[in-house]
C-alpha cells in the first residue's frame, strides 16, 4: 500500500488514505468523486473524503455506525508554474519554495532562465526554456497547479492563457495592468473563449497590498494563490 502511495504522489495523482481508528481496516482510494463508493468505505464518508483531498488536511470522521475513521490526504505538493523568468519571478519562485509550493520557471529567452539568476533550479527540470505553451503541454496540468504568466509579451502570454484556460488549474494569474488585462480579454474572446472561462484570471494579478517593487508584488502574488487555494473571501481583492 505504501508503495502505490508513494507511485501515486510521484504521478501526482491524488488519493486518500482511509483506516478504521481500531485498525481493521486500511483502504487506499483513488479517483474518488461524489458519485463513487470505493468497496468497503462508507458512502456517508464521501463528503467528508472530498473535503480531505480539497483542503489537503487529515480530519477524523464518524460512520453511521458510529466507527471512527482517519482520513489522510495522499496529495501531491501544489505547483506553481511561472511564465517569464523576470526579476519578479526570482523572489516569487524563492517565496513558493518557502511555503511549501513546486515552482517551475519557464522562459524561452535563454539570456533570463539561467541557473545563475535562478539559484536551485535545473535547467530542463525546474528552470524551463521551452515555449511556454509547449511546456504547459509536456507538464500537465492537475488541480494541485496555479500558473501564473509575467512577461508583458503577448507572444508568450496568450497561448500560455490558452493552454491554462482549457487546464483545471486551481488559479491563473497575469501580470499587467487593467488596461492590458482588458486587451487580454479581448484577444482571448476572439480565439472563442466565453466569459465564463476568461474570468477564471486573476488580472491584474496579486492581491491588493499596496506592493512596490518586485519583492512585495511577488509576495501580493502568492498571497493570493494561497487565497485562492485555500477558498478566502480576500481572494478577490485584486491588484497590488
Amino acid at each position: 500500500m505504501l508503495a502505490d502511495a508513494c507511485t501515486k504522489q510521484n504521478a501526482r495523482t491524488g488519493a486518500l488514505l482511509a483506516r478504521t481508528l481500531d485498525g481493521v481496516k486500511h483502504l487506499l482510494i483513488s479517483d474518488l468523486t461524489a458519485e463513487t463508493t470505493p468497496a468497503g468505505f462508507p458512502a456517508e464518508l464521501i463528503p467528508a473524503a472530498l473535503a480531505c483531498l480539497d483542503s489537503g488536511r487529515c480530519r477524523n470522521e464518524p460512520d453511521a455506525q458510529e466507527q471512527d475513521w482517519f482520513l489522510q490526504p495522499l496529495t501531491p505538493p501544489p505547483r506553481l508554474l511561472i511564465v517569464g523568468a523576470v526579476h519578479i519571478a526570482q523572489h516569487l519562485a524563492l517565496l513558493a519554495r518557502m511555503t511549501g509550493f513546486s515552482p517551475v520557471v519557464i522562459d524561452p529567452r535563454t539570456a533570463l532562465a539561467t541557473p545563475e539568476r535562478f539559484p536551485g533550479f535545473v535547467l530542463g527540470e525546474t528552470l524551463l526554456t521551452e515555449w511556454p505553451d509547449e511546456a504547459l503541454e509536456e507538464l500537465g496540468v492537475d488541480t494541485m497547479t496555479a500558473i501564473v504568466t509575467l512577461t508583458h509579451d503577448a507572444k508568450l502570454d496568450d497561448p500560455t492563457l490558452e493552454v491554462a484556460l482549457r487546464s483545471p488549474a486551481f488559479y491563473i494569474g497575469a501580470l499587467g495592468s487593467r488596461k492590458t488585462q482588458a486587451s487580454r480579454v479581448e484577444r482571448l474572446r476572439e480565439v472563442g473563449f466565453s466569459e465564463q472561462e476568461i474570468s477564471r484570471i486573476h488580472g491584474p494579478v496579486g492581491l491588493a497590498i499596496g506592493a512596490i517593487g518586485a519583492e512585495e508584488i511577488a509576495l501580493s502574488i502568492l498571497a493570493q494563490i494561497v487565497a485562492v487555494r485555500r477558498k478566502a473571501a480576500l481572494a478577490d481583492t485584486p491588484g497590488w
